[in-house]
């Protein structure tokens, strides 16, 4: 039986600075997290991703590169590779599309969040880190209305702060903290599971 406290999953959002971002983040999140992260990174479609190479040397939770029709599974980081939309299904499948680019970025935060809300609802966690822009904020606004939670990296820690400002515009944000003390507050959240 859910519980208003308990969590399936968690979405994060990260551009401009956003890998030594999510360094950080993960090296505090170990493999017995018990729901799956989905993360939107904006990388260059140009060129081939090292991206989960890099991620997998900061944690012992699986890194991958997110693949169409897979099924999510808790303690695993699947990144949207690059110009593919990342989405996840009510039944934790996930999907991968090229459909058009939302603020100018493929991958898209705000398609990853909505879909994480239409899927998850109360038990979606949402988390914007550093970047330029937009993206996330119709996202998080998206989760909040569903009763989930939103996360945001303190903006003054961000390197880049357009991505957490936009989400603070939101006024849906539970949780503005700087990139250190994000990792803690999701596994106290993700922890209760169960309770």
């Amino acid at each position: 039986m859910t519980t208003l406290d308990s969590f399936d999953v968690v979405a994060i959002a990260s551009s401009a600075g956003g890998i030594h971002a999510l360094s950080t983040l993960l090296t505090s999140l170990d493999a017995d997290l018990p729901v799956p992260l989905l993360v939107v990174q904006h990388l260059d479609r140009r060129h081939r991703t090292v991206i989960a190479e890099v991620l997998t040397r900061r944690t012992d939770m699986n890194v991958k590169l997110a693949e169409d029709h897979e099924r999510v599974t808790p303690g695993t980081v699947y990144i949207a590779p690059p110009d593919r939309h990342l989405l996840v299904r009510q039944d934790g499948v996930l999907a991968l599309t090229d459909t058009e680019l939302v603020h100018f970025v493929r991958p898209s935060a705000d398609l990853l969040f909505e879909s994480v809300a239409g899927a998850y609802g109360p038990r979606a966690i949402a988390c914007v880190l550093t970047g330029t822009g937009r993206d996330g904020a119709m996202g998080v606004d998206a989760v909040k209305s569903r009763g989930g939670t939103v996360i945001v990296q303190e903006p003054a820690t961000a390197e880049f702060r357009g991505m957490p400002d936009a989400a603070m515009g939101t006024g849906t944000v539970d949780f503005v903290l700087p990139l250190e003390e994000i990792a803690a507050v999701i596994r106290g959240l993700v922890d209760t599971k169960g309770q």
